[in-house]
């Protein structure tokens, strides 16, 4: 099942991707909608880091493009972000929590233009929103994974962006800080912007999420929560492998997941 967004801000056109000449990524054709908080759903291998990888044009592409509103990526890279998983991060790096956040102006700044004391003021008001504004001048590899996620969050929201990638951003977190993310988003997508996560927890989307994409190296569906999120869905993307499928599909039936008319 796909439906088209009413107002697309992402399009992905008859896309595979392979690795060492392996398609890992199928034939994905779907459009996704302004202001809305997506999550990529699927099993371990399925190709869900892959997908915003190849949007955000970190992998090469086997075959098809993608478009960002309306518009190849370089074209408008100064209007997305990306939060890539906690785990491919060098945090030994040496570098303090305030010198991370300010690399999201560096889009806007260029990468030899100084920071100007607005900018500092941006990223401090970041890190107030995310609760990490204590820490400042910590040094990233002192934080807890949590604190380290918080901090992401808050370079990304340096960077003003209206689209927004993230990579299992709940990933190891404790739910004080779960709850800060999620409420962040929500009040991304409140204010327009588009906000697409890579999720691994089913349990939770349909609490977190507006519009869901199943997917399975192939595309088993994509489209509002209240049409896509169901048992023979579910079943279809996980083939009934999962113990936790017969939770999620009580979930689901018990559940009154309210209808997105806007998508």
């Amino acid at each position: 099942m796909r439906i088209e967004a009413k107002e697309p801000v992402v399009e992905f056109h008859d896309l595979t991707v392979s690795y060492h000449k392996k398609p890992v990524l199928w034939n994905i054709d779907m459009t996704l909608p302004k202001g809305a908080l997506v999550g990529i759903i699927g099993p371990n291998g399925a190709g869900k880091s892959t997908l915003i990888k190849s949007a955000m044009g970190l992998l090469p592409l086997a075959s098809g493009y993608v478009k960002i509103f309306d518009e190849a990526l370089d074209d408008v890279r100064h209007k997305v972000s990306y939060v890539p998983q906690r785990e491919s991060v060098d945090w030994d790096f040496p570098t303090s929590v305030l010198d991370v956040v300010l690399m999201g102006r560096y889009a806007k700044l260029g990468l030899l233009s100084r920071p100007r004391k607005a900018d500092k003021e941006m990223a401090l008001n970041c890190l107030a929103k995310v609760g990490m504004e204590a820490y400042v001048n910590r040094q990233i590899s002192q934080l807890s994974g949590g604190q380290q996620q918080r901090v992401f969050l808050a370079r990304a929201l340096a960077q003003e962006a209206e689209l927004y990638f993230m990579d299992e951003p709940f990933a190891g977190v404790d739910a004080a800080t779960e709850a800060a993310i999620l409420a962040i988003m929500q009040e991304m997508t409140a204010q327009g912007k588009t906000v697409i996560v890579v999720h691994h927890d089913l349990q939770s989307a349909a609490e977190f999420f507006d519009w869901i994409v199943l997917l399975n190296m192939r595309l088993v569906a994509s489209g509002p929560i209240n049409k896509v999120f169901t048992n023979d869905m579910l079943q279809e993307t996980y083939g009934g492998k999962l113990t936790v499928l017969a939770e999620v599909g009580e979930l689901v039936r018990k559940r009154q997941i309210p209808s997105r008319e806007k998508y």
